[in-house]
């Protein structure tokens, strides 16, 4: 039996209801491939400030380390948004990312048959989608120098960098291209090279790069098409590389396109072997303790964390498969309902239950 430690920093809002039912269910799928998971649970954003004073303590990294990797549920809500924002409950969550080295951020987005129905956009539109966001996390405006804000001639001004070097592009479109090849062997790399010099260096090396993957055919498509395309046709993607600010808008793109946030997973990845995995919705405060939030984000979050942190794929596929049987069988989180839809909706537990009920049957 392999031991495997996982820190759970479950968080703030709905946060500790959804990652409570993935924990339920990685324990439901383990002893059956051969894992013994321990648990260890910490704070992080606005519980860690109220508890401890900060969104993230040096203890709970250090923790992190130690373990094969960490489930988050979400952090953030009113409470704190006064507060300067070098103290939000954000920053505990931007820290994990950075002292863990995890510059690759994963989102995939697959519309469930089930579900179809459920997009804002027609069914022959999303009929089929199944794409990966592959975002650099870790470089870009979001954390180039100088930055900051400062009154000149009067006025107040602010500014932010972007800056990346050769290395940073190299490593993230290696994962990109690896994603590829598991999946339809097609890349594109989302720019804004006719403007941005940064662009230009990154389409620079993309090429480079995509000379050791031969099998993989490359695109590059600018963000602004490339946002547009993906409400138009966007079962036409299947891995999509940028930075980070273009990475982190067309992946919440992406996952309106499958109907609901509620459904959206991802792993963010680095280089010393610990995976950070969380669903992509917020901590939705105004339903949390309602036993009314999805859990099927962090639950297929926690199917992530098998297939990347523990090389466990078929216990990853089990859940998804399980996740998958449940929503044919017709089952809705509130959030899943269609407008005038009569059928009555599943609670959060009451889903977590649904899943492992499944994963007992097979």
């Amino acid at each position: 039996m392999q031991q495997v430690r996982i820190v759970v920093v479950a968080g703030d809002g709905i946060g500790p209801e959804v990652t409570r039912e993935a924990q339920l269910v990685l324990d439901a799928v383990a002893g059956r491939h051969g894992l013994a998971i321990e648990f260890e649970e910490h704070l992080i954003g606005g519980a860690s400030i109220d508890a401890h004073g900060t969104p993230l303590r040096d203890e709970v990294i250090e923790r992190a380390r130690a373990s094969q990797a960490v489930l988050l549920g979400a952090v953030g809500g009113p409470k704190w948004d006064a507060m300067p924002v070098s103290t939000r409950p954000e920053r505990g969550l931007l820290r994990i990312r950075k002292e863990l080295g995890l510059f690759a951020n994963l989102r995939p987005a697959t519309v469930f048959p089930a579900l179809a129905a459920a997009s804002t956009l027609r069914p022959e539109i999303v009929g089929g989608v199944d794409l990966l966001v592959v975002r650099e996390l870790t470089g870009g405006l979001y954390f180039g120098e100088p930055r900051g804000r400062a009154t000149e001639n009067g006025r107040r001004v602010a500014r932010n960098t972007m800056v990346y070097d050769e290395d940073e592009v190299v490593r993230i479109t290696r994962v990109a291209f690896e994603a590829a090849r598991g999946r339809r062997k097609h890349v594109t790399h989302v720019h804004k090279a006719n403007v941005l010099e940064v662009s230009q260096l990154w389409v620079e090396v993309v090429d480079e790069v995509a000379k050791e993957y031969p099998d993989v055919a490359l695109a590059h498509q600018l963000v602004d098409s490339c946002a547009m395309l993906l409400v138009r046709d966007p079962a036409r993607f299947d891995v999509i590389v940028t930075e980070n600010l273009f990475g982190d808008i067309l992946s919440d793109e992406a996952a309106q396109i499958t109907g609901s946030l509620g459904m959206l997973p991802s792993a963010s990845l680095g280089a010393g072997g610990i995976g950070l995995y969380e669903p992509v919705h917020g901590s939705a405060p105004d339903i949390a303790g309602q036993d009314v939030a999805n859990p099927l984000a962090a639950i297929l979050s926690a199917a992530m964390l098998l297939e990347h942190s523990l090389g466990a794929h078929a216990a990853a596929q089990q859940v998804r498969d399980a996740v998958t049987a449940v929503l044919e069988a017709g089952h809705r989180s509130a959030d899943l309902l269609l407008p005038g839809e009569r059928r009555e909706s599943v609670g959060c537990r009451a889903m977590g239950e649904l899943v492992r009920k499944r994963l007992m049957e097979r």
